[in-house]
């Protein structure tokens, strides 16, 4: 129910729209800095990403490397990438997820 006659407060209605995009913004910048890692081959291979998935580190244990089989070390960086993904998008479920309930299922162009 809304006091005043069944009409929102537009004014309030703005006012918490306001802060709900202040909390999005704030909760991306977050994301952006975080960091979560991943690996593959018993950690032979480790991804680094950005809680908003960037990826910006990969460490490569020289016992992955052979050069008669570069299939699989390139299978173990897929995996170890595939891995932190995962991560920085169940990191982004659980920080954006209580910011957009209730908005029909997200805000388009948000990556969830």
């Amino acid at each position: 129910m809304f006091p005043g006659g069944g009409q929102p407060n537009m004014q309030a209605l703005l006012k918490q729209a306001q802060k709900m995009q202040q909390d999005l913004a704030q909760a991306q910048q977050e994301l952006a800095e975080a960091k979560v890692n991943g690996s593959a081959g018993g950690g032979l291979v480790e991804a680094t990403v950005t809680g908003s998935g960037e990826l910006v580190a990969l460490t490569i244990a020289p016992a992955a490397v052979d050069p008669e089989d570069t299939e699989t070390l390139a299978d173990l960086i897929l995996a170890a990438v595939r891995d932190a993904n995962q991560a920085a998008q169940k990191m982004q479920t659980e920080r954006m997820g209580p910011l957009t309930q209730g908005l029909g299922g997200g805000i388009p162009g948000l990556p969830f």
